[in-house]
């Protein structure tokens, strides 16, 4: 499995329990930043992506990346310790 940051902006309506929620069904997940999240699942960016546009306005922006071999952060909102478990996943 192999962890994959998403970052969106919700423009107009802002339905974000519909999101959050689709997010969150991943089962390990992290909100790292307030439009950034972080999910560990045998997916491809491309199925992430295509599942959370079922949650998402036709105006609103997705971007999907699998997790490099190196990161960095100050004042994440999850605990430093999923970041340091999770993001370095082959």
């Amino acid at each position: 499995m192999k962890c994959y940051i998403i970052s969106y902006d919700l423009r107009n309506l802002r339905n974000y329990d519909s999101l959050y929620k689709a997010i969150k069904s991943y089962g390990t997940w992290a909100k790292i930043t307030e439009s950034t999240w972080g999910v560990v699942t045998s997916q491809s960016a491309v199925q992430i992506r295509t599942f959370l546009l079922n949650h998402m306005d036709n105006d609103d922006r997705v971007f999907v990346i699998k997790s490099g071999s190196e990161a960095a952060w100050v004042r994440a909102i999850c605990e430093d310790s999923w970041l340091k478990n999770n993001l370095i996943k082959s």
